[in-house]
């Protein structure tokens, strides 16, 4: 992670090792996931171990000190909600950690292997399913998901921290829509440039041997709308001469096709004794590209 993402996640956790519960259940319930942390990893951390040193005597000397990461000694299934959200807010601080590299955010639970699926199972209870796996030994439990992972923090207590984690996230969704859409308006932009060079070469190439004088009216007015505005788009060309814009694309690719194979044009359809201008059936070939223009 950056600098600045591991300040915001260290504001985060700092945010939440701050929250003082008013409930002696919840103090507990927060201190029973705490129970088995030796040294604090963190400033934040280490001042919520001190608050709840009381607590956590308490419970090491009910219940023994629990394995690391060990998570039966809470009852999770008889607990209230407010307790388990406190647990789960201390075991995020004891076992938990938050990535934001990139823009991705990344939240996962170390435990230990016996206990990955039972976590997963309370965590599925409180509608935030999480995938868990078995990574070098140890229990990993994971949510990759944004949306979970905001709705997890902020049950947990999190508040102004996330807004700005929040607030961090839309802005990179929508730099990163800004860039694909300028990235396919520059890819758009390059395809028509380089259509509207092939094209006014392909018109002086015809012009210059006057066979574009030889083409149906339709084309030929293409041909010159295009001349005159090499910047247009088809939909422009179209709207400009009162035509469909399929019907000026066929046209342009008509000049296109006659530029680049001059020896290989269709003159199946012309017979003897017939104006160029004229198709089998004798119908005008500009039938072929739209309405006669006036």
């Amino acid at each position: 992670m950056s600098g600045s993402d591991r300040d915001l996640v260290l504001a985060l956790r700092s945010e939440l090792a701050a929250i003082d519960p008013s409930r002696p259940c919840d103090r507990r319930a927060e201190a029973v996931a705490l129970a088995d942390v030796g040294a604090a990893r963190d400033g934040p951390l280490a001042r919520l171990l001190l608050r709840l040193a009381r607590e956590r005597a308490a419970v090491r000397a009910g219940a023994g000190a629990p394995a690391a990461g060990r998570i039966a000694s809470f009852d999770w299934a008889s607990a209230a909600d407010h307790c388990r959200l406190a647990w789960l807010r201390g075991f995020f601080l004891a076992h938990g950690s938050l990535s934001l590299s990139g823009g991705r955010t990344h939240l996962e639970f170390l435990v230990s292997p016996a206990d990955t699926a039972v976590l997963a199972g309370w965590l599925g209870q409180v509608d935030l399913p999480a995938s868990w796996r078995i990574r070098r030994g140890r229990g990993v439990v994971t949510w990759k998901n944004g949306d979970l992972v905001g709705t997890f923090l902020r049950r947990i207590g999190a508040t102004g921290a996330l807004l700005e984690v929040e607030a961090r996230q839309v802005s990179r969704a929508l730099r990163g829509d800004l860039n694909r859409v300028i990235n396919a308006e520059s890819a758009n932009l390059h395809r028509a440039v380089g259509a509207a060079g092939r094209q006014m070469a392909a018109i002086d190439e015809l012009t210059a041997s006057g066979e574009l004088a030889e083409q149906p009216y339709v084309v030929r007015s293409v041909a010159e709308a295009r001349r005159e505005t090499p910047e247009a788009t088809l939909a422009e060309l179209a709207e400009r001469l009162g035509i469909q814009r399929s019907t000026a694309q066929r046209a342009l690719e008509r000049i296109e096709r006659l530029a680049l194979a001059p020896d290989d044009r269709d003159r199946r359809t012309r017979r003897p004794g017939r104006p160029p201008s004229q198709g089998a059936g004798g119908r005008h070939e500009s039938a072929r590209f739209g309405r006669p223009l006036a």
